[in-house]
């Protein structure tokens, strides 16, 4: 063990390391591998993405998570044999993208895996008296590390839990030291599963940063795109382009009491699933509605909820640039809504800043494990949802 704590150090004073950041989000579409060459640390961080794969999953795997993710009742026993599994099976697909990339394991300094989310309840949405803010990652760094043979961070989100937050969004972190530019206001959109965005002042002031969840990204969409036309996505919404929006039900949508809650707040596929919309409609007797109407509809109520989040947030006598990331931004009738409604904000893709919107969450993990092994400290003032904490623990492979 001696050995790995003096590898530790050695890497923490490298001028530079390589890392891998891991992203599985809540689409289950497969497991984001970016390699990351980072110099530095906090405002001072230097990045260049070196490699980025999509590695799929297997439906049989999307299946096995989907059998635990989300439910508040599941076999226990599927979860506990999930932890292990995912976690050899993320070290075999970076082995396989490092085979593909021709780059020995050894070059590796770090892995820095998210783990898959299986249920996130803030105390906001569990309303358990005494019980904390709670989320759930699996996906055993061990067993990463042992796989590949790199010295693994994993379980990032439960030092900020420890700390006051609510496991969620992490992106804050490495948005600021990326992204922030003096003289500009930015926001950064994500749209996954769940939308969230990070708000960055031109003032570069860290206790002025604003981060929260909006709602729902995609999630909904894809759910009814498998479940309608077994697809896993309503590529570039031409389903919901061919549709029309039904205002009785995005009525209904929009009257969940979360987009009334106050800011930051988090939210998952918890709250936000088919069960969820078909009540809804059962309730609104739309059982008539077409299921292009559905898509259109589920497409609109993720941008307006979205768009009132932002305009929530901005000053009206200020200017705001806007850069989207995520399946979101793929989607041209999605981003059209959410322009329509922020025609004062500019609004285009992270690509812009130099990093592209599908590699951006894996690269803002290996950002997360560079500050943890080779950051100082970095005062986020006293702003919930942002507390000043580096996160993740430490596997060795042996």
């Amino acid at each position: 063990m001696k050995n790995h704590v003096i590898r530790l150090a050695h890497i923490a004073n490298q001028p530079s390391r390589r890392i891998i950041g891991l992203m599985s989000g809540t689409s289950l579409d497969g497991l984001d591998v970016a390699l990351c060459k980072v110099q530095g640390s906090g405002t001072d961080t230097i990045l260049e993405v070196e490699q980025f794969a999509t590695v799929p999953f297997t439906e049989e795997f999307r299946d096995n998570i989907r059998e635990i993710f989300a439910k508040r009742e599941i076999d226990f026993q599927q979860l506990c044999v999930l932890n292990p599994f995912i976690g050899l099976e993320h070290g075999r697909m970076i082995l396989e993208c490092l085979k593909n990339w021709n780059i020995p394991a050894e070059e590796i300094d770090l892995i820095a895996s998210h783990g898959q989310t299986v249920f996130h309840a803030p105390k906001k949405q569990h309303n358990l008296p005494g019980f904390p803010n709670s989320t759930l990652q699996i996906g055993d760094g061990d067993h990463i590390s042992v796989t590949t043979n790199i010295i693994t961070l994993s379980d990032f989100r439960q030092k900020h839990i420890a700390a006051g937050g609510e496991g969620a969004p992490l992106a804050v972190y490495g948005d600021y030291f990326l992204f922030s530019k003096k003289g500009e206001n930015r926001i950064l959109l994500n749209m996954g599963g769940i939308a969230n965005f990070t708000f960055l002042p031109g003032s570069l002031d860290p206790s002025d940063i604003f981060t929260t969840d909006t709602g729902p990204g995609n999630t909904l969409i894809d759910a009814f795109a498998r479940q309608f036309y077994n697809i896993p996505y309503d590529n570039n919404g031409a389903i919901a382009a061919s549709g029309s929006v039904n205002e009785i039900l995005l009525g209904a949508l929009k009257s969940l009491p979360f987009f009334e809650a106050p800011f930051p707040k988090t939210t998952g596929p918890e709250v936000f699933n088919k069960d969820f919309v078909n009540d809804l409609i059962y309730k609104t007797h739309l059982h008539e509605i077409s299921h292009e109407d559905i898509l259109a509809t589920l497409t609109r109520f993720s941008a307006d909820t979205i768009s009132s989040a932002i305009l929530r947030m901005i000053k009206p006598d200020e200017t705001y640039k806007i850069y989207a990331s995520g399946g979101g931004a793929h989607n041209p009738v999605l981003m059209a809504a959410i322009h329509e409604q922020l025609p004062n904000c500019h609004l285009s893709l992270i690509d812009d800043l130099g990093v592209s919107g599908d590699a951006k969450e894996a690269v803002l993990f290996a950002v997360l494990a560079n500050e943890t092994v080779a950051g100082g400290e970095v005062a986020f003032g006293e702003r919930e949802g942002v507390p000043s904490v580096t996160m993740g623990k430490i596997s060795f492979p042996g």
